[in-house]
């Protein structure tokens, strides 16, 4: 007998409302079957089967509330043949169980190919709100002989690259996805054998692929159970849930089924030839046409929804960046020689803007549906160009950093992202955002929000210009700031304030660090 209990749900994630069985009791399953789905405050979890056999009891009923490895029901790994007393009398089916089970048994050494057992390769958990990557490369070809913890794949989410490394030591078997395939936490995608068992025929890989495919061809859901999710999920979209093509149980529409479904007509508008959009044209000799990298569309895709969703504005001043310009360079060889590394620019504008945002807390809020959500912590992004896209790490707790610890953060988050190193949990729960794009050489620009946050501040050069001070023009190097705001949540009012408090905390950068 084999517990099914809750996973692990996700940073600061303790407890999940049970959404809905897709199972019964009674119900034969297979291993990575999906039986039951969870509902937390943040996103949606499935629970899948740990191996074969029949759901024996349901113990954590629909709407109930569950905590992390609370019992959800049992699994009868042995259950198989359960159904069959039923049918026929129990010596029948004591004759009957040794021939059933051999052909179960065979099947498996068959599978891994070696007549030892086989290892699952199954996709790691992605991070939170992250539901599906891209298989981007094998490391490992089948019939290679692999060590535990080696890389032996490569997926490429929406947010950073995942290294998926081997269970145990042993061989690849056989590759059960391909190259390009969509894969969803804790699917198989490998099987390892152990060495010196034979890899499964190539051909047999691709029958695997196909007949899901082909087995999984979505019914309408029309008037069967939606579970929470769906319903959510529709809501949020507009559209309705009735008209969600399911692949689940009795053609129920699944979590997967509605994001594809609410998703899909951003995508086949551009990209279907069967519709009135305009095909994909032909590239010319001097023309390659290059498939966008996962990462490059999901940016394109949160940028567009960015716009299509918040009622974006853009307020604009400029800094006379003098005083910490000159107070850098009093102070940076001292700095240097304590802290082992330079005072740059961007710690000083981290410290302006939490500033700030503790006076206009609106700026650092987000909206979730009908409320507000106000945020008592303050982690700023920090956003960073790479080869392969803009990335957003985070400065945790930034209020609580000196000028050196910032900078010492901020330095070792962009070589991360310069090596590819970023992970999920270092790009989670900005509350702001800061982009400088004035090493680039920009003067002005109206930078977009990145969802959920409601702000986000715009770096620019510094250049010299004359102004007028006492009545006497002068030349000071300046800065054009730009504040990108939610105006759903942040008036007028509040986002010029915010951008005053940090031109203010700029030019006076002692008031600033005595908090005043």
């Amino acid at each position: 007998m084999t517990d099914i209990v809750v996973p692990t749900l996700g940073e600061s994630v303790t407890e999940a409302t049970v959404g809905q069985w897709l199972k019964s009791a009674g119900d034969a399953v297979k291993k990575d079957e999906v039986l039951v789905e969870l509902e937390t405050d943040k996103v949606s979890v499935e629970v899948s089967a740990s191996e074969d056999g029949v759901l024996s009891e349901i113990v954590a009923k629909e709407g109930d509330t569950v905590d992390i490895g609370a019992l959800l029901g049992r699994l009868n790994a042995n259950g198989a043949a359960k159904p069959a007393p039923a049918k026929e009398a129990p010596k029948a089916e004591a004759k009957a169980e040794p021939k059933a089970e051999p052909k179960a048994a065979e099947a498996k050494p068959a599978a891994s190919s070696g007549g030892g057992a086989s290892t699952d390769v199954k996709v790691p958990v992605m991070g939170e709100s992250v539901a599906e990557g891209t298989i981007a490369n094998f490391a490992k070809k089948v019939g290679e002989s692999v060590k535990k913890d080696e890389t032996i794949a490569e997926i490429e989410t929406d947010k950073v690259a995942l290294e998926v490394p081997a269970p145990a030591d042993g061989v690849i078997l056989e590759w059960l996805v391909k190259e390009g395939d969509s894969v969803t936490p804790g699917s198989v995608i490998a099987r390892i054998g152990a060495s010196g068992a034979a890899p499964a025929k190539a051909a047999e890989a691709p029958a695997k692929a196909e007949a899901p495919k082909a087995a999984a061809q979505p019914a309408a859901t029309g008037d069967r159970p939606v579970s929470p999710s769906v319903r959510r999920i529709s809501t949020e979209a507009g559209v309705s849930a009735s008209d969600i093509p399911g692949t689940g149980r009795d053609g129920r529409a699944t979590k997967a089924d509605a994001l594809a479904y609410v998703n899909q007509p951003k995508a086949s508008a551009s990209t279907m030839p069967d519709t009135a959009a305009k095909p994909p044209r032909e590239t010319g000799p001097r023309e390659e046409r290059v498939r966008m990298t996962r990462l490059r569309q999901t940016i394109a895709r949160r940028l567009k929804e960015a716009q299509d969703t918040a009622a974006m504005l853009t307020t604009f001043n400029d800094v006379d960046m003098s005083a910490i310009m000159d107070l850098r360079k009093q102070h940076q060889d001292a700095f240097v020689a304590k802290h082992g590394i330079k005072l740059g620019f961007m710690s000083f504008f981290v410290k302006a803007c939490v500033n700030a945002l503790k006076e206009v807390p609106a700026v650092n809020a987000e909206i979730d549906g009908q409320d507000v959500i106000y945020k008592n912590y303050y982690d700023i992004g920090v956003a960073v160009g790479t080869e392969k896209g803009l990335v957003v790490p985070v400065v945790r707790d930034a209020d609580d950093l000196s000028l050196a610890g910032i900078e010492k953060a901020i330095a070792a988050l962009g070589k991360k992202a310069r090596d590819g190193d970023l992970t999920i949990g270092d790009m989670q729960g900005g509350t702001f955002t800061i982009s400088n794009g004035g090493i680039y050489g920009s003067l002005m620009s109206t930078p977009i929000l990145n969802p959920p946050q409601s702000g986000v501040l715009g770096m620019h050069r510094i250049e010299d210009k004359p102004i007028v001070r006492n009545g006497q023009i002068v030349i000071k190097p300046m800065m054009y700031l730009a504040l990108s705001y939610d105006h759903r949540i942040v008036d007028g009012k509040e986002a010029v304030t915010f951008l005053v408090r940090v031109k203010e905390a700029l030019e006076d950068p002692e008031r600033m660090l005595l908090e005043v």
